[in-house]
């Protein structure tokens, strides 16, 4: 079913998943296009962000944002097009970058909408290199991670478009970059492309011994944003006063209760101890001061240009096929930044 004029498609929560989300989870309905009124602007969604933080959104656990309701649109960043405009500052064919959720059109009063302009060269970057996740990246790293010339720096989910950002923003900085990715053509990719000097596939049976042979002088910061058993093998390489921003947990986001096999809590919590390690979780939405994006919008653009940071998109095509391309997402079957094609 393609994107019409008179109909608004729209996906919404249908029950909350007990475990990995299903064909159950997310369901398809659509209504009349929705009808701005004074002082509002009608935007119609042409790309759709796809991110691992959607599966917290789901539950109604206690949590940093409001979960979706059930029967409510599945919350989302998209770029959308101006269909008509009555908000200062946006004019009918502006694209903008606008929390609009899963669906092909929405309403606005102009909060929490950033204009992108009437022709932006790359629309979709602003949901991935140039928008929250290449600032999860810079931020995390910079300000938490603090890496220094010289130092090794670990990251995983290497591919991703977090992952990937980071590595690419510590070698900038002279780093030593090893890179986790899930298998072969991955792994190639972080070193061939990317630029990491190793890129450890997290599925090999000797996961643990292959990254300590990759970071000889110990790991002295690890950017986490997938747990598991990539957390536990780092555990031992830490040196001291090594730094762990964290900014996802995504090998647990299904689980029910805790993660089968050992207790690790002990291991963790003393090496944190021993080795004075600095872990500190952050939200990209509140964690940094407002002036910081600034900053990394212009490093990043500069970054872009002279070709010292590549990215890669996977593009997954129609609002119906989005449920899926999540699902594949939270199961680490993506290979870099997914966005869907709505319109």
């Amino acid at each position: 079913m393609a994107q019409t004029t008179d109909t608004n498609r729209k996906i919404i929560l249908a029950e909350r998943p007990k475990g990995a989300p299903d064909e159950n989870t997310l369901k398809l309905e659509t209504e009349a296009v929705p009808q701005p009124g004074k002082g509002e602007m009608l935007l119609r969604t042409v790309w759709l962000s796809l991110d691992p933080y959607m599966r917290g959104r789901m539950s109604d656990a206690k949590s940093y944002a409001t979960p979706v309701e059930i029967g409510g649109v599945m919350t989302g960043q998209v770029v959308a097009e101006v269909m008509e405009s009555d908000v200062a500052g946006f004019s009918k064919g502006d694209y903008v970058l606008s929390p609009s959720g899963w669906q092909d059109f929405f309403v606005s009063d102009g909060t929490q909408v950033l204009n992108l302009g009437p022709e932006p060269e790359n629309p979709s970057w602003a949901l991935g290199i140039l928008g929250m996740p290449g600032y999860t990246a810079y931020a995390g790293l910079l300000k938490i991670g603090e890496p220094k010339p010289g130092e090794t720096v670990v990251v995983a989910a290497a591919s991703g478009p977090v992952g990937a950002t980071v590595g690419q923003i510590a070698k900038i900085k002279g780093c030593r970059v090893v890179g986790v990715a899930g298998g072969a053509e991955k792994c190639a990719h972080v070193t061939d492309t990317l630029g990491f000097d190793a890129c450890i596939d997290h599925r090999a049976e000797d996961f643990d011994e292959q990254l300590a042979a990759a970071c000889p002088d110990g790991i002295d910061v690890y950017f986490e944003n997938v747990g598991g058993k990539v957390l536990y093998g780092v555990l031992p390489l830490l040196n001291p006063f090594a730094r762990m921003p964290v900014c996802g947990m995504v090998a647990w986001y299904n689980l029910q209760g805790l993660p089968e096999g050992p207790d690790h809590g002990p291991q963790i919590l003393s090496t944190i101890l021993r080795m004075k390690v600095k872990v500190q979780g952050f939200i990209i939405f509140d964690s940094f001061p407002i002036e910081l994006y600034q900053e990394f919008s212009e490093a990043m653009t500069g970054w872009l240009k002279e070709g010292k940071v590549q990215y890669k998109e996977q593009v997954v095509e129609g609002l119906e096929a989005a449920p899926q391309g999540l699902y594949d997402l939270l199961e680490g079957r993506n290979f870099g930044k997914m966005v869907v094609k709505v319109g």
